[in-house]
């Protein structure tokens, strides 16, 4: 919303300017709660001035949460279950982020579908990292005709008091080949990733690569051939893929190539013209409440999944190069370098 301008400010951990190895408190106000102080209040409170959820939205988490915690209002499980959360979790993955580009390793995001409307080619770093760059973000979208017609499906949407879903995917560029292992099923890079993505609000499904698309084709189309590349030291390792359709990893390990991680999210649950519900006291058959709500967040949900990818390769990459200090993980991380660029 308008009001909210997103403003991070850090309480502790940060000195100068720099980390200083305690705890990074970041605290964002919610401009809007004012306006619920009354409808939401810890006393008993005025119970004419509760704004109560009578009939659950489908596609939220609305009446299964309510049958779960015995409320007859699905206001309290409204709130928790919101997408405001993840604001915490961009918050988080900001820090991770900047821990990674200290190593080199970058993660963006950008749209590569919208309703029936997707990106037929693959994006190149480059303009991902194009996109990201820009003033005003549309769609996310790195092609300019693309985009145009992702609008008019969102416009669509807007006429028809509808909402629409779509494909973000995530590249992590710069990440070295062995962050992950083969070892155990918990600790597999792409379990981990996957796991990390769909704990997002409407995310329904995570491809790695070329996970949906492989189910349907024969090993010879599927899987990257290795290649060396003796006079090259533009990468860690000379080992390369001239094609990344695993999207990085393999066998639960990163493999050098970027990796490549897609969210399929379905469109928003809250529609303003509204489904048909039921009413919690009556049973009645009526339409299923109406709260705020949007059109198409897909790229606000790549942002989001950008932060969830950073936040676990972080945590797999200090897992692996450890260090107490940014200068002691970086002189760790490029000794590995040097040790798989000699292999």
């Amino acid at each position: 919303m308008k009001i909210e301008t997103d403003k991070a400010h850090v309480l502790s951990g940060v000195r100068h300017g720099k980390t200083i190895g305690s705890p990074i408190a970041i605290e964002i106000e919610n401009r809007d709660w004012k306006n619920w102080q009354e409808k939401l209040p810890v006393e008993t409170g005025d119970s004419s001035k509760h704004q109560a959820v009578e009939s659950p939205r489908p596609g939220h988490a609305d009446l299964p949460g309510a049958l779960k915690y015995n409320f007859a209002d699905a206001r309290y499980v409204l709130e928790r279950a919101s997408a405001r959360e993840s604001t915490s979790r961009v918050a988080a993955g900001a820090i991770a982020k900047l821990l990674l580009r200290h190593l080199g390793i970058e993660v963006a995001s950008h749209v590569i579908r919208v309703g029936r409307v997707e990106l037929a080619r693959p994006a190149t770093w480059d303009e991902i990292l194009a996109v990201t760059r820009k003033e005003e973000v549309l769609l996310s979208c790195v092609d300019v005709e693309t985009e145009a017609k992702m609008r008019e499906e969102v416009a669509e949407c807007a006429r028809t008091g509808d909402t629409v879903g779509g494909v973000f995917e995530v590249v992590v560029h710069g990440l070295p080949a062995g962050v992950g292992t083969y070892a155990n099923w918990d600790e597999r890079l792409d379990g981990l990733l996957a796991w990390s993505v769909m704990s997002l609000q409407a995310v329904k499904a995570v491809e790695i690569g070329r996970g949906v698309t492989a189910a349907e084709s024969f090993g010879s189309a599927v899987h990257d051939a290795i290649h060396y590349a003796a006079n090259s030291d533009e990468r860690p390792t000379r080992f390369v893929r001239y094609q990344n359709n695993a999207g990085g990893i393999e066998g639960g390990i990163s493999n050098g190539e970027d990796v490549i991680v897609r969210g399929y999210l379905k469109p928003i649950s809250t529609l303003r013209k509204p489904l048909a519900s039921v009413r919690f006291d009556t049973r009645e058959a009526t339409a299923a409440s109406y709260e705020r709500s949007d059109i198409c967040v897909v790229p606000a949900a790549g942002v989001a999944a950008e932060a969830m990818v950073a936040f676990v390769i972080a945590q797999q990459v200090l897992a692996k190069f450890g260090g107490d200090s940014a200068l002691e993980l970086k002189r760790n991380f490029d000794g590995y370098l040097d040790q798989i660029r000699r292999f």
